[in-house]
Parts: C-alpha cells; sequence; structure tokens
C-alpha cells in the first residue's frame, strides 16, 4: 500500500487556561501548552489506518520540510511501522502541520488551529524528486492512495505533473488499484476511482456542470468507481451506470470524527484489494469509520475491532 501526496503532521497542543497571564513584553494573554502529542495526519492518517488494520507493507511518499516538524512526523511515521523512505526533505519548504490547541479543562478544541502550510508551488528540485521516487517504486505496490489534502491552490504535492502521472500509472495498470481523495480538487484527476464527501462532490460539480451531477462527474474523472460519502447517511456508489447506497454503521458513541473520512478511505481500500467487491469494501469501510469515530483524534482501528463490530450488526464486511 502506498498513500502519495500531502503526508501530513497533526499535533494535538493541550492547554491551561490557568497559564494564561499577559506576556510581560506584549501585554497579550499567552496561551500555555503542557502537553503535546504527535500523529500522522492527513495521508499519515490513511496509511496510519492501513497498518492498523494488518495490511502488510505500507509507504508514504510526500514532500516535508527538513525542520522540526518534520522530524516528529518521521519519527511518528517510523513508530507505527509506515515506511517513510520516499519522502522527500527540503529546506525550502516546511512540513505541513495542523496545530491543535485544546483546553484541558474541558477537553475541547476551542481556539483557532494554528496551520503550517505552504502556498507557494513547490520548488523544482523537490517536485521533481518526488516525480523519480513515484516512477521508481510505484510497480512495488498493489494499491496507491492520493491524499490531495491541500486547500491552497499551490504548496500541495499533488500538483498537475503529479495527477498526470497518476493517471497514466491507471490507465497503464488496470489490476492496480488507484483512488484519489481531494479535499478541493476530485475533479481534476482522470482514470482513476474518486472518493470524496458529500460537499467536496457537490463543489466539483458546480464548478464543472453548474449543478449536481454525480454520475456525469464519474464519466469526467474517467469512468472508473466514483464513491461519496455522506456520514450517517451513508456512501453512494457509482459504478458502471448503476447507483446503489452503502448504509453507515452507527457508532455506539461519537467521541471524534476528526479523520472518519481518512478512515474509510484505508478500510475500502484494503478490503476491495482481499475481496475484489467493491460494495463489500464500502461496507467494511463504513464499519472501520464508525470504529475511529469513538476513538480521539485520528484513532485507527484494528482489525479485530473490526470483525467485531460487524458480528454486532450483523455487517457483512467481516
Amino acid at each position: 500500500m502506498l498513500v502519495a501526496g500531502d503526508i501530513c503532521l497533526d499535533r494535538w497542543c493541550r492547554y491551561d487556561p490557568g497559564e494564561s497571564e499577559p506576556s510581560r513584553e506584549t501585554g497579550i494573554p499567552r496561551v500555555g501548552i503542557v502537553r503535546t502529542e504527535v500523529t500522522p495526519g492527513a495521508g499519515g492518517t490513511v496509511a496510519n489506518n492501513l497498518t492498523a488494520l494488518g495490511a502488510g507493507r505500507v509507504a508514504v511518499l510526500g514532500a516535508i520540510g527538513q525542520d522540526g516538524f518534520g522530524f516528529e512526523l518521521q519519527q511518528a511515521l517510523a513508530a507505527r511501522n509506515i515506511d517513510c523512505g520516499l519522502l522527500v526533505a527540503s529546506t525550502e519548504i516546511q512540513t505541513f502541520t495542523y496545530s491543535k490547541l485544546i483546553n484541558t479543562n474541558s477537553g475541547r478544541e476551542d481556539k483557532p488551529r494554528i496551520d503550517f502550510i505552504n502556498n507557494r508551488p513547490l520548488p523544482g528540485v523537490v517536485e521533481d524528486q518526488l516525480i523519480v521516487n513515484l516512477h521508481s517504486a510505484f510497480q512495488d505496490f498493489d494499491v496507491i492512495v492520493v491524499s490531495d489534502q491541500s486547500e491552497t491552490e499551490h504548496g500541495g504535492v499533488v500538483s498537475t505533473a503529479f495527477r498526470e502521472i497518476i493517471a497514466g500509472i491507471a490507465e497503464r495498470y488496470p489490476d492496480k488499484i488507484v483512488l484519489a481523495d481531494s479535499r478541493t480538487r476530485i475533479e481534476r484527476f482522470r482514470n482513476v476511482m474518486a472518493k470524496a464527501n458529500h460537499q467536496e462532490a457537490n463543489m466539483a460539480c458546480k464548478k464543472l456542470f453548474g449543478r449536481i451531477d454525480f454520475p456525469r462527474l464519474r464519466k469526467t474523472i474517467g469512468g472508473a468507481p466514483l464513491i461519496v460519502t455522506r456520514g450517517a447517511q451513508g456512501s453512494l456508489l457509482f459504478d458502471d451506470g448503476r447507483r446503489r447506497t452503502i448504509p453507515a454503521v452507527r457508532p455506539a458513541r461519537i467521541v471524534d470524527d476528526c479523520g472518519a473520512g481518512d478512515s474509510f478511505t484505508a478500510g475500502l481500500v484494503l478490503a476491495l484489494k482481499a475481496s475484489g467487491d467493491l460494495d463489500a469494501a464500502a461496507a467494511f469501510a463504513s464499519v472501520v469509520a464508525s470504529l475511529t469515530i469513538e476513538k480521539p483524534g485520528t484513532g485507527a482501528a484494528t482489525a479485530r475491532e473490526v470483525v467485531t463490530r460487524s458480528c454486532e450488526v450483523g455487517n457483512g464486511a467481516a
């Protein structure tokens, strides 16, 4: 399993409101961070879920800065047995990082998130090396997940050139599962299986056609299956002119829905490779997502948990 694209760092920064006395220099109240946890984010969340579910080799391909956050990200990936040898590190960019400020009294994220982003095109030498790494490694993998999570027009790993190479791989190697998951640009992909939540898919349709038309969106991307997730309403599958709905699995409790879409993606591609059955894979993915919603942060579901939950709800995903 290869996850290529925006491999980010999530930093869960817990602050004590009692430590907010104003700075002596500026008079501005400080946010006193007392504890920080780090986990792989964006495409890293997909990779983390794949390893937790028992996938064999899981690797990530992306760009990071030669900075402290890049070091933390590599350590977090290595701790989860995720191969980060295809990452490209550069002093010319910073590591894409989400810093989430969580109140120790309430346990809630109640302050604006601090994101470290890149909003200029990647340096040519970085993009060139990413493409070299992709060309040299893709044949070693059964599944390629493209994680296009950057919300800026420039600065993300998945550039026009990167998408063209992915489209070529998907076209020339139909036995590989190539899936794209994009926050704001799913309509720009070609030849790949596409997964988007309903807001992302609606936005893509309106940009292209001025109205919602998921079957037409699928044809525009190239005719491979389109999966549209809708939270508690389940997911829609479009494949060979057919539309069907896969029910959502109700979580026992909702703790944090952050990363649910990434866990769905991981469950989908893993089960699809194992079974060859898209409907069964989507049902499996729904179970995975329901379990991660019950965990704080971007928690990952294990294979044993999926089997247990599937038996509880009578889901054929097991």
